[in-house]
């Protein structure tokens, strides 16, 4: 059934259209990607579709039996309520049940009359399943302290507490449910960003999302759709074939426009040699010359950034840290770390929210003060800062103003330089835009922005603290190919995992109390070798037999194969070596020099496919082999 239907939807600020005349359904199952340039109208058409907006004209129709649920980027709270209170905040016996339960948990109180009546409330109510589901969203989430007011946390726990919200507000709808969620993965950590994946893919709703994270778009989504010029294209297909269809429809429209200036010209030569006093037939043929000019004059703007930057000149001596030890109260960052930086490095920075990431970017750079240690910097180094805190301005002023305080002109490598002015229209700041007040720039324009004026100054090792967040998927697309021919250092923190596997070459991995692995590869080579650890550990026997005092076996029956079950053993044992082999054919392949990205991508989902088929079989391979043990 159709969830959601839209006619000839418009929306328009100002004199600018976002989108005219879209016309679009959304059906039971869909699993939909909105993407768009930022400023296009993404979020304003979710609002509108979640009844928090209105368009301008239009025809938007729900069924009755659908719940429309939205997550916004800048979740809305009760300011003066709690973590708890905010999470449960329906009106509903079961809900009231388990936020009562999760309270006393969460207290820790030891009053067994209080704890046991909530356990038979929940009994009564039947609602353990519910409350595995919450407690799973609320770990997985890195949740606690539910008791903590949502006024005092930070953006990145507020998002987290709106997420697990949302999550468990859909839990109790009965009704049919269209999720509607704007860039959910942003202020997730790699591991929490794979659990929502795997989350959405096992419950039963319709999604309508925007995102930039492709391999989540590509796990989670079935179709994409783009605004663009304020039209609305639909593509069928993970992001790949959305990117092939898109460039073929723009090779096509190319076409299309060529066509149209030729018949311009031919029509305008023919308008030029009529006389004063026209006849009908010729004022129809003079109607169809201005539309035939209007798709002449049509321009596709698929704006790119294109720039050779001159870069400061690295020495010998980069960078170099050694025994650097960095703790808060009792939780340790660093425990004796070493690495020298080298000319060309490219390096990934993982792990779990509050494992030290972002201070371990402030040591290196001198913002932060390591306990004890050294840290050498080379006189010739220039760090260039994208951090969390977004842009630093004193006072607001105009777009043009803020970059010709750092600079009024950007050196170029072959020579030559670009004016504050030019410098802004490659970055998508037109002139009519350049005088725009920094105050009035979307949340987008602004991350712009700030890697414009970082790359102003020439940097030549550029610090990266999860830059992909508000950048649009065509922004994002550029900025890849710009830091893959950049010839400085790069260090990246990032849970976007496509744009990790494309530029660095290996992973510093925070793995928690001080310990930092330097893992020589991309992120989803580390997460296969990690899962293949993670298996390995678990096929070990619990304690060594060794260890174990002697003793007879308690007596039991022997069970037999079936026929069907000593075919599926036989089988096993065959494909179980086979798989083994083609892992290690494929390991061996990845880490040949040169692999093309493509090939390289695909070699990672094979050797993903094959981890979880073997799982599967060893496990099922164990559970037969205690029927002949």
């Amino acid at each position: 059934m159709h969830y959601l239907s839209a006619e000839r939807l418009s929306k328009s600020y100002g004199v600018k259209p976002l989108f005219e005349n879209i016309t679009f359904h959304i059906s039971e199952g869909d699993k939909i990607a909105l993407v768009a340039k930022n400023g296009s109208g993404k979020s304003t058409l979710l609002k509108i579709l979640a009844g928090l907006d209105e368009p301008d004209s239009g025809k938007l129709t729900i069924h009755k039996d659908v719940t429309v649920a939205l997550f916004e980027q800048e979740p809305k709270f009760d300011e003066q309520l709690s973590v708890l209170d905010n999470i449960f905040h329906v009106k509903n016996p079961v809900v009231e049940a388990l936020r009562d339960y999760e309270r006393i948990i969460d207290s820790g109180s030891k009053d067994p009359d209080e704890l046991g009546h909530a356990l038979t409330r929940l009994d009564e109510l039947g609602a353990w399943e519910h409350e595995a589901k919450v407690k799973q969203i609320l770990g997985k989430l890195n949740i606690h302290h539910l008791d903590q007011m949502v006024s005092t946390l930070s953006g990145g726990q507020r998002k987290r507490v709106a997420l697990a919200q949302t999550l468990i507000d859909i839990g109790f709808e009965h009704k049919h449910v269209l999720l509607i969620m704007d860039e959910p993965t942003n202020h997730l950590d790699v591991e929490m960003v794979e659990w929502l994946e795997h989350y959405l893919n096992q419950e039963n709703v319709t999604l309508l999302m925007v995102t930039h994270d492709r391999y989540f778009l590509d796990t989670v989504c079935n179709e994409v759709w783009e605004i663009d010029g304020s039209e609305l294209y639909e593509y069928k297909g993970d992001y790949e074939n959305y990117m092939e269809k898109k460039a073929a429809r723009i090779d096509s429209q190319l076409a299309s426009i060529d066509k149209a200036k030729n018949e311009y010209r031919k029509e305008l030569e023919w308008m030029r040699k009529q006389p004063k006093a026209r006849t009908t037939k010729s004022k129809s043929r003079q109607d169809n010359f201005y539309e035939v000019e209007a798709r002449a004059k049509q321009r596709l703007e698929d704006n790119k950034i294109e720039l050779q930057m001159k870069m400061n000149r690295l020495g010998g001596k980069i960078a170099e840290l050694k025994k650097v030890y960095k703790s808060y109260g009792d939780k340790v960052l660093m425990k004796g770390f070493d690495y020298t930086f080298k000319k060309g490095d490219r390096i990934g920075i993982v792990g779990k929210n509050g494992a030290g990431k972002s201070t371990f970017l402030q040591i290196l750079q001198g913002e932060e003060q390591a306990d004890s240690g050294k840290i050498n910097i080379g006189d010739t180094v220039v760090f260039g800062n994208f951090s969390q805190k977004g842009l630093v301005i004193k006072e607001d002023m105009r777009v043009i103003e803020y970059v010709k305080s750092i600079a009024e002109t950007f050196p170029l490598a072959g020579g030559g330089s670009l004016s504050a002015a030019q410098f802004l229209t490659l970055f998508l700041f037109p002139p009519e835009q350049q005088y725009t007040y920094l105050s009035s720039l979307s949340g987008g324009e602004k991350k712009r922005l700030q890697l414009l004026s970082i790359l102003f100054k020439s940097p030549n090792f550029l610090v990266l603290d999860e830059p992909t967040n508000d950048l649009d998927l065509p922004t994002l697309a550029v900025l890849e190919k710009f830091l893959s021919e950049y010839q400085g250092c790069l260090l990246i923190v990032s849970h976007d995992r496509y744009f990790m596997d494309r530029l660095v070459d290996h992973l510093f991995v925070f793995e928690g109390d001080g310990f930092i692995r330097d893992y020589p590869g991309n992120y989803s080579q580390y997460r296969i070798w990690q899962k293949d650890e993670e298996r390995k550990e678990q096929l070990k026997p619990a304690t060594p037999a060794a260890a174990l005092p002697a003793a007879e076996p308690p007596a039991r029956e022997k069970k037999k194969f079936s026929f069907k079950e000593k075919r599926e053993f036989e089988l096993l044992e065959k494909e179980i070596p086979q798989l083994e082999g083609e892992k290690a054919a494929v390991t061996e392949k990845m880490s040949s020099p040169g692999l093309p990205f493509d090939e390289l991508q695909q070699l990672s989902s094979r050797i993903t496919e094959i981890t979880h088929l073997l799982e599967e079989k060893e496990l099922r391979w164990l559970e037969l082999s205690e029927y002949i043990s």
